[in-house]
């Protein structure tokens, strides 16, 4: 039964733990943002060379508006930026680092093959991973968990940007707009890649910190589905943003409560049901994924686990049989 609730994600209303939650993550992003903006001046440092401009689809309108200081982008991270999901690829790098034995890490890789070949953002899942992760980063600082995120970006994360949506991101970056990430993930580890990505900042789970270190607790609940709208609608309020005049890109389903917040929702690399859903309505869709070889799907971090490595190997091969 449980394999079933995998494949049947529950939609839920925001709660008031939806509302903290989105509430605390938007304070936290733009405080992180803060913080990015002083050191930049302190340190001189340049924005990162734009990649090549995604321009509009035929028959589309210049988009987005150029000079519009009320108009910002949101991007979810999981298969929208990012092939694969931030939390599995954060736990590999914890476990390289001796955070958690190999029990975990057969967890987490059976987790991320799930995710990467059903293609499917499972609530149960995700809520598993981040109990698991809650657990063993208590104790440990902020700042080492930061450290650690920025060697796991590059260890794990970089090459598995989607150009495509990383090129629209720049788009409103060029038109002077702010863009945000927006993910379940630690808001700490979301903005360490919206800041390598050369972001505005992130949106994410905050996780409870007393005097720099992690209590092992949760402010609200974490930052997915009706959670991530209410804390794209606070940091609008604060930032004041027309939702009307911004844009919001997701591949989940469970995400439509974000994505039917702004005037100018986006599909990336939809999911059936948001697929269904964004046809319905006419919203625009953008798949990366076509054309690309079923091995693009890749291994999780199941090194020197070979149960997991053949486990995984043999889902591979199945998915490449059904697709044939």
């Amino acid at each position: 039964m449980a394999a079933l609730r995998w494949l049947t994600p529950r939609r839920r209303p925001a709660t008031a733990r939806s509302v903290l939650a989105g509430e605390a993550s938007a304070e936290a992003a733009r405080k992180s943002s803060r913080d990015d903006a002083v050191t930049a001046v302190l340190d001189g440092s340049e924005a990162r060379e734009a990649p090549a401009e995604a321009g509009p689809a035929e028959g589309e309108p210049e988009f987005p508006v150029a000079g519009d200081p009320h108009a910002a982008a949101f991007f979810d991270l999981d298969n929208t930026v990012m092939q694969g999901a931030a939390l599995f690829h954060f736990g590999r790098g914890l476990y390289k680092r001796k955070f958690f034995d190999t029990r975990e890490l057969t967890r987490f890789a059976w987790q991320q093959t799930w995710f990467r070949l059903a293609g499917v953002e499972d609530p149960e899942h995700m809520q598993d991973a981040r109990d698991s992760a809650l657990s063993i980063v208590k104790g440990h600082g902020v700042a080492e968990l930061m450290a650690i995120g920025e060697e796991v970006y590059d260890e794990y994360m970089a090459d598995r940007i989607w150009p495509g949506t990383l090129a629209l991101a720049q788009a409103h970056l060029d038109a002077g707009q702010k863009v945000w990430l927006v993910t379940a993930a630690p808001v700490e580890i979301a903005t360490v890649i919206a800041r390598r990505l050369g972001l505005t900042g992130a949106l994410g789970t905050v996780a409870e910190s007393v005097d720099g270190v992690y209590t092992g607790k949760l402010v609200g609940e974490p930052l997915h589905g009706p959670a991530k709208a209410e804390a794209v609608r606070a940091l609008a309020a604060a930032e004041r943003l027309d939702l009307d005049r911004c844009a919001a890109y997701s591949d989940s389903h469970n995400d439509i409560p974000m994505l039917s917040l702004v005037g100018h929702p986006y599909a990336i690399n939809p999911d059936g049901k948001l697929r269904k859903h964004a046809r319905t309505l006419g919203w625009r869709l953008r798949d990366y994924r076509i054309g690309r070889r079923a091995a693009k799907v890749g291994i999780p971090a199941a090194a020197g686990v070979g149960a997991v490595a053949g486990g995984t190997a043999a889902a591979i091969a199945l998915h490449r049989r059904t697709r044939r």
